[in-house]
């Protein structure tokens, strides 16, 4: 797995902070959030369950630009290897 940096909060405080990458090798968006409160996840349990494997996180919207690029970056891989 090589994962790219793609940003960081850019309100941190340059610790524990929401980040983002791309694998480069399956173009996953990889994202590091704070964990959601119990409110958060029962109202995304409304639509289904949260596997054991998986988890609810908050990205914080001042990071939209940085989704974006990741994003981008990963379609770009995505194309490339379809390509490739």
């Amino acid at each position: 797995m090589a994962l790219r940096f793609m940003g960081i909060d850019p309100s941190t405080d340059g610790d524990e902070c929401p980040t983002v990458w791309v694998d480069e090798e399956t173009a996953d968006i990889v994202v590091q959030g704070w964990k959601a409160d119990v409110a958060t996840e029962n109202e995304c349990l409304e639509t289904g369950r949260i596997p054991d494997s998986e988890a609810v996180v908050r990205i914080p919207a001042r990071m939209a630009s940085i989704l974006r690029m990741a994003a981008d970056a990963a379609d770009a891989a995505e194309l490339h290897r379809a390509v490739g």
